[in-house]
């Protein structure tokens, strides 16, 4: 009899090629990915796998090279990512709302030499390249692999080769490379698959494989022989149809999600007494929804904290402490945290400060970006160590559970996504017409967050000309960064050492 892959899930480090190809054979027909469309069986995932890495290797992947994926999820995208780590490369899932020149970037940055695409993102680019000579169209992907039975050559990864690139989102210029390492997923997702996964688990994917978000849920997903069921882009009724209707045990959402979902007048009329575990991150998830969700949806509801860079996590099963929904629950087994006054010092339980944090879940550094990897870390004086800045404010309560008090940098999280002030800011102040920009984010219904942007006109450009100021802007941006509303006024207030006020702005908009 095969032994069960569940026993490699207790091991300090395995080869999560080596589970896809041991459930492979251990589940056999049961399955392993669905997009509303296309099933496939463990073993169908296990041969597709060996097939597309082995045509990667023909193709000259060298070991930690790069693979880039570009379009909306499904399975033949699930199965380049997990072909790509196979093939002793590392999967690069590229931001499909980032501006074409941004994905230039991205795809150079990566080094990639292979660039799966599907074909609405190529309509979109038009003639646009992104200057990868490989270029694959994941609708084709079934005559790209190598032909049925061929074996990828072996690969035993090592703790510190790279299994993918997260790009950050909303950054200025090109977007960051997160670079993760199979240790570092291997201890963060087996760790995740032993408490709330198994061969019975259904988890609908709702948000985009090129997000560190799914992958918390995708990955142990895979990891503990369950089935994802992706989506291509959340649809509130199409969610509570496929939840119900395929009987879901898990899921991940952002807090706008879950908003959504709430407000939806016919949730009620949906059963989801299949659903075991919920989780949230990626964006503040305030106190009443908490207590919504958790009166209103089955089984349980973790909230996540922490950065795709690593650093502290914090893990909080909301429906175990219902009196702290204020807070983001406390850092996970293994995990470390400080809060810091100014000068670095650690502050009492009560006192707010920067947070920074460390774990055995650290990110190998952004890709080719040593410096800025080196600005992300706080040096502990004491002994050497280094620990994460997580660019939060926050404080410990007198039970050990952490309270976001505010942003160290005003990053705005517009549907789960970092939007960067700065970048809204430089495309405003290209137009003539303007002499100072701001932006910030103010409260929204829709994305949890929205960009709303304030210009001083130039003597004689009149408030008319507002809506084609932000038209031109928004035209240079991404999709998750463009400013959906803009007001001209006559000084930006400062301090008195001139620094911006962006909390008066905000209140113009949102009173106190």
């Amino acid at each position: 009899m095969t032994a069960n892959p569940a026993d490699q899930l207790n091991a300090e480090f395995g080869s999560l090629p080596g589970l896809i190809a041991s459930w492979g054979q251990f589940r056999g027909e049961a399955d392993a990915l669905f997009d509303g469309t296309i099933t496939l069986s463990w073993r169908e995932v296990a041969d597709k796998v060996e097939r597309i890495a082995a045509r990667l290797q023909a193709d000259g992947l060298q070991r930690g090279q790069a693979v880039a994926i570009l379009g909306t999820t499904d399975v033949a995208y699930a199965l380049v990512y997990l072909a790509a780590i196979r093939a002793g490369g590392c999967a690069a899932p590229l931001t499909t709302s980032a501006s074409p020149d941004q994905l230039k970037g991205m795809a150079a940055d990566s080094g990639a030499i292979h660039l799966f695409i599907d074909s609405a993102k190529l309509d979109e680019l038009g003639d646009f390249s992104l200057g990868i000579a490989n270029q694959i169209r994941l609708s084709d992907l079934d005559t790209f692999m190598a032909p049925a039975g061929t074996q990828a050559a072996p690969f035993d990864p090592a703790e510190n080769d790279p299994l993918n690139i997260i790009y950050s989102s909303g950054t200025t210029g090109v977007p960051k490379g997160i670079v993760h390492s199979h240790g570092m997923r291997w201890r963060q997702m087996t760790f995740r698959a032993a408490l709330n996964y198994g061969t019975d688990s259904r988890t609908i994917c709702s948000t985009p494989l090129y997000s560190n978000t799914t992958m918390a849920v995708f990955l142990p997903t895979m990891y503990s022989g369950g089935c994802a069921s992706l989506m291509g882009k959340f649809d509130v009724r199409k969610w509570l149809e496929r939840a119900a209707g395929e009987r879901c045990t898990h899921t991940m959402l952002v807090p706008v999600q879950y908003r959504r979902l709430m407000q939806y007048a016919h949730f009620d009329d949906y059963d989801l007494s299949s659903m075991k575990m919920k989780y949230c991150t990626s964006a503040p998830f305030p106190a009443d929804l908490k207590a919504e969700v958790l009166e209103r949806m089955p089984g349980g509801l973790i909230e996540i904290y922490g950065m795709t860079e690593g650093g502290v996590a914090c893990i909080f099963p909301v429906h175990e402490h219902p009196d702290k929904l204020h807070t983001v629950g406390y850092p996970a087994p293994g995990h470390s945290l400080k809060v810091l006054d100014e000068d670095g010092n650690e502050v009492p339980p009560g006192t707010a400060g920067e947070l920074v944090g460390k774990s055995p879940t650290m990110m190998l550094g952004y890709k080719n970006q040593p410096e800025k990897t080196r600005e992300g870390y706080w040096t502990d004086p004491a002994d050497g160590s280094t620990w994460q800045r997580m660019g939060d404010v926050g404080r410990l309560d007198a039970d050990g559970f952490v309270e976001l008090v505010g942003r160290t940098k005003d990053v705005i999280i517009s549907g789960g996504f970092n939007v960067f002030p700065i970048d809204l800011e430089a495309e405003l102040l290209k137009d003539e017409r303007v002499t100072e920009a701001a932006v910030v984010g103010v409260p929204s219904d829709q994305w949890g967050e929205t960009p709303v942007g304030f210009v001083v006109l130039k003597p004689g450009v009149g408030e008319a000309a507002l809506e084609d100021i932000r038209t031109v802007a928004n035209s240079r941006l991404g999709k998750t960064q463009r400013v959906s509303a803009l007001h001209a006024i006559d000084e930006m207030p400062r301090s008195h050492i001139g620094k911006l006020l962006k909390t008066e702005l905000r209140e113009l908009v949102v009173p106190s």
